[in-house]
């Protein structure tokens, strides 16, 4: 279990993805040498981090795979379907993340269009975001 990450609500077991959100409503406003905004913290890692970017046309997919390393994928636009090790699809939305371990086998599709950030470390850290508890 990865430490610092509480389970969400009638989700069990150790190799479910997670959902978080990193929306302008949980950051924390930033007011320091004069500024004005919001800051809605994602990841720190002390390892190397790859950060890409994905578009997926409407009807996209990325397919069924494992995760090579730990990965985080954070919605920017668009709306989709995330699935982690099992056929329950969840949809997810512009301002919430899917966190997925290592070797967890994982897809994501969409009907109109998403584009995501995907952030993949060895080291992986979640817990500056807030998880979204399942309804």
């Amino acid at each position: 279990k990865r430490s610092g990450l509480s389970s969400q609500s009638g989700w069990s077991g150790e190799d479910y993805m997670e959902i978080y959100q990193f929306k302008k409503e949980v950051g924390k406003k930033i007011t320091k040498f004069d500024s004005d905004f919001v800051m809605s913290r994602i990841t720190q890692t002390d390892k190397v981090a790859h950060i890409g970017c994905v578009h997926l046309d409407e009807d996209g997919l990325i397919g069924y795979h494992p995760a090579v390393v730990p990965q985080l994928l954070l919605v920017v636009s668009g709306e989709g379907w995330v699935r982690g090790e099992t056929d329950e699809y969840i949809k997810v939305h512009s301002g919430e993340a899917v966190f997925w371990d290592k070797d967890e086998w994982h897809e994501t599709k969409t009907d109109t269009g998403l584009t995501a950030i995907v952030i993949e470390s060895e080291e992986l850290t979640t817990s500056s975001l807030i998880s979204l508890e399942k309804v």
